[in-house]
């Protein structure tokens, strides 16, 4: 499951490239957004672009009845539309995986503590969902430390990998944030797509190694 510390982090971009190098490695790999809102007659929603990472369709990757043309988050979209509440359970009930899929990504939508359903935000979600991995995607620069504190204690007892999205090693804030998080607060980082893809695809073989199921 793939989150953030907040909107704009880059959980889409990054959940895309990682999808498309998997695929590359031979995987057969879904992604799953369990609702959606974003401007109306938006061409470049996070379902489409995660639909063209994967080779599906973006009704697939976030069904039509929880897309939601209003730039709020989805419970409040749905509200302002007039549609009926869903819930937590409804939304993970919903998610369904293609036959033979190798690696299934749930992408959340804003940041930890932002209300995904009418009774809970992504904290919820990723409780009921229950998956093997959560990457915790954050923007690099300044203000990440705080940002990765309070998502993690906020995510807790699940220890997520980190995703340092846009970082730049040529840049002194950049390498002090990561030294930080990593040597200070001891969190699991990553700074880059291809470090996250090798990072999935070793703990997906030592499933395969150990006999439990993809």
């Amino acid at each position: 499951m793939v989150v953030g510390t907040g909107t704009e982090v880059g959980k889409t971009w990054m959940t895309a490239r990682v999808a498309q190098r998997l695929r590359q490695a031979g995987l057969r790999v879904a992604a799953r957004k369990p609702a959606q809102s974003h401007d109306p007659g938006a061409l470049d929603t996070d379902a489409m672009i995660l639909a063209e990472a994967t080779d599906d369709v973006a009704s697939a990757v976030c069904r039509d009845d929880r897309d939601y043309p209003v730039p709020m988050a989805p419970p409040m979209a749905a509200a302002s539309l007039g549609l009926a509440p869903f819930t937590l359970a409804d939304l993970a009930a919903e998610l369904e995986w293609p036959a033979g899929c190798d690696v299934g990504v749930v992408e959340s939508a804003g940041g930890v503590r932002s209300p995904i359903a009418a009774d809970g935000d992504t904290v919820g979600l990723m409780r009921c969902v229950n998956p093997d991995l959560v990457v915790l995607v954050a923007d690099a620069g300044l203000g990440v430390i705080n940002s990765l504190r309070l998502c993690v204690a906020a995510l807790d007892p699940v220890c997520p990998v980190v995703a340092l999205n846009r970082f730049d090693a040529g840049l002194d804030l950049h390498r002090r944030n990561l030294a930080w998080v990593r040597d200070v607060d001891g969190f699991d980082v990553v700074t880059s797509a291809e470090d996250l893809t090798d990072l999935i695809r070793r703990r997906w073989t030592n499933r395969r190694g150990a006999g439990a199921p993809a």
